[in-house]
């Protein structure tokens, strides 16, 4: 085993991480435990940066034009690369798009909602 095939294995261990975090947060937000679901909130954003990080680190060296060498995706490599589209579409700033943006106002005004 090389590296890169340990760093992927680090990046699907912070996604598994984060995964539990995740369903733990909603868990403890549906039974109203607060105080813990605080701390949990804190670490899954932590570790949601953490992921992030590690996967432009990976696109970066998957990507950079200076390596002449031929590079084959592996199977780990695109799952990874197909969960974190999906990580960016939930976690993007929603509402600046929709709330502030002046289609949103033209069509809250049609409706007559301010």
């Amino acid at each position: 085993m090389n590296s890169y095939d340990y760093y992927i294995y680090l990046i699907f261990s912070v996604k598994v991480i984060f995964i539990l975090l995740a369903i733990t947060h909603i868990y403890l937000k549906s039974t109203g435990n607060t105080d813990l679901d605080k701390n949990i909130l804190y670490w899954k954003e932590r570790v949601e940066f953490i992921f992030i990080c590690l996967m432009s680190i990976l696109l970066i060296y998957i990507f950079n034009p200076r390596l002449n060498k031929e590079f084959i995706i592996n199977s780990e490599t695109r799952l990874l690369l197909f969960l974190f589209g999906f990580v960016l579409l939930i976690v993007a700033k929603w509402d600046i798009f929709i709330e502030e943006s002046k289609w949103f106002e033209y069509i809250q005004e049609i409706t007559g909602k301010n």
